[in-house]
């Protein structure tokens, strides 16, 4: 166990050293009002020690470059580094929004590309990079919505929402004021249309689907749901949290979708572990092209510049515009893949995904075992049944084999659920010591179950307890 950085501390330790020229002592540069009355309790530490600590601290973390992160509806797939190198060259990552938009022409130049990329990835009119991260392109888009029904006088009260959906959806609907009506699964998992005829009404003012869906699954009805909804003069939005099962191959416009978010922090490489940063640009057919935020980035000649130019404009949904390093290395990576590459990208994101899927159906129920997309969903219902193994259980298991566990107990359609998304990256001998270890992991659920349920037992923090973290919340300042 690491020591906390306080422990290393020593009185006359520094880690830095000062100028012995004469300087001006706080007392001298600060209003006496603004000075702090106690000393702050800074620990006295080396440079070696605090580089040593962060590094040991680091090396406790599971991330992608360590090894396998399967972690379903996510994408937590390898980052090539010659992101990173680009996005940290000075002239993207020292620059700063209130320059003068002439000293920033190849960050602008880059964005109105990447809106061009995007576009032509998914068959849209126009795109903005505004949105923050996938939940604010949903707010983006549920807000589009809304002025689109304004602008014609419609009055609007619900938005159709699949009972497989991220959870983000619903929420995003009731932020601008939308009802949510729940549409069911059929057996097969996706959109029951049935069901859909009957809370479909001229009170819809559009649906979110996520397709593929949640269950890793591709709506295959979704041209005629799209219709459904444009019959009764509804919006469609697609939630591109899964935009890498297609890209390359199929395009959201194509299917009748009036909106799509694109999470360019999963999708096109930029791994999000740790809450951020993220980027979620959207994507809008003609019709909607006019209520996207301002500014937007445009072309006069040979010169870009930021517009707000646009009467009919949702507005601003930042203060600025978004996370730019996130956008540079999505640039880099859709321009070196090109299109040949971003196909290649699906097909093995969802090769890779079938494989795991076949190879764990024998021994772990799969309630939807089908062809699926880029993951799937396993459950452990029948461990639970038989030997009190939950997911939960299974999960921190994992850990101790040096393996991120995947996304547990959601999508909610499937119970003890165990959502896995191997993603493109992985080669297929990490696929197979992955399965390997489910294995293994099932052989102990049948011999040990006790001690699958104090798993984790290697990890630097031993099993927490979440119930009482989240009713127990304590935050010390």
């Amino acid at each position: 166990m690491e020591k906390l950085l306080k422990e290393y501390s020593s009185p006359g330790k520094i880690g830095v050293a000062l100028s012995d020229e004469k300087t001006k002592t706080p007392d001298e540069l600060i209003p006496e009002e603004l000075l702090r009355k106690k000393e702050l309790d800074i620990p006295e530490v080396s440079e070696p020690e605090v580089v040593r600590h962060y590094t040991k601290m680091s090396s406790m973390n599971h991330h992608v470059d360590k090894d396998f992160y399967p972690l379903g509806s996510c994408t937590m797939k390898y980052n090539p580094k010659v992101n990173d190198k680009l996005a940290g060259l000075p002239g993207f990552a020292e620059i700063h929004p209130e320059q003068p938009q002439k000293t920033v022409q190849g960050a602008l130049q880059l964005m109105y590309e990447l809106e061009g990329f995007l576009t032509e990835i998914t068959g849209m009119e126009a795109v903005t990079l505004q949105p923050a991260a996938g939940s604010h392109g949903e707010l983006t888009g549920t807000m589009l919505i809304q002025k689109y029904h304004q602008v014609k006088g419609n009055e609007k009260k619900y938005i159709l929402i699949p009972d497989s959906a991220h959870g983000t959806n619903p929420s995003s609907a009731s932020s601008v004021d939308y009802e949510v009506r729940s549409v069911k699964s059929n057996q097969k998992g996706i959109i029951d249309v049935e069901d859909l005829k009957e809370k479909i009404d001229d009170d819809v003012a559009g649906m979110m689907i996520t397709n593929p869906s949640t269950l890793g699954l591709f709506e295959e009805d979704i041209e005629e749901i799209n219709a459904l909804i444009h019959k009764h003069d509804g919006i469609v939005y697609m939630d591109g949290a899964n935009l890498n099962a297609l890209f390359g191959v199929a395009k959201p416009a194509d299917m009748g979708f009036d909106i799509v978010h694109m999470n360019l922090h999963k999708t096109f490489s930029t791994p999000h572990g740790g809450g951020g940063p993220g980027s979620g640009p959207i994507g809008v057919v003609k019709e909607l092209e006019p209520f996207l935020p301002v500014p937007r980035v445009v072309k006069e000649g040979d010169q870009y510049k930021l517009s707000s130019d646009f009467q009919q404009s949702i507005g601003r949904m930042l203060g600025y515009y978004g996370h730019f390093g996130v956008m540079v290395r999505a640039y880099v990576y859709i321009s070196m893949l090109g299109a040949e590459g971003l196909k290649k990208v699906s097909r093995n994101a969802v090769l890779n995904a079938n494989y795991v899927r076949k190879k764990l159906s024998r021994l772990y129920d799969v309630p939807f075992n089908r062809t699926c997309m880029h993951e799937f969903v396993a459950s452990a219902q029948k461990h639970k049944k038989e030997y009190g193994v939950k997911a939960l259980d299974i999960a921190k298991r994992l850990l101790d084999y040096g393996m991120h566990a995947p996304t547990v107990y959601f999508p909610l359609v499937v119970k003890e659920a165990m959502m896995i998304e191997p993603t493109e990256t992985e080669a297929k001998a990490n696929l197979d010591n992955f399965i390997e270890i489910m294995k293994k992991i099932d052989k102990e659920a049948q011999e040990d179950p006790e001690m699958l349920k104090n798993a984790p037992y290697d990890t630097p923090v031993r099993r927490l307890d979440e119930l009482k973290a989240n009713k127990e919340l304590k935050i010390k300042w």
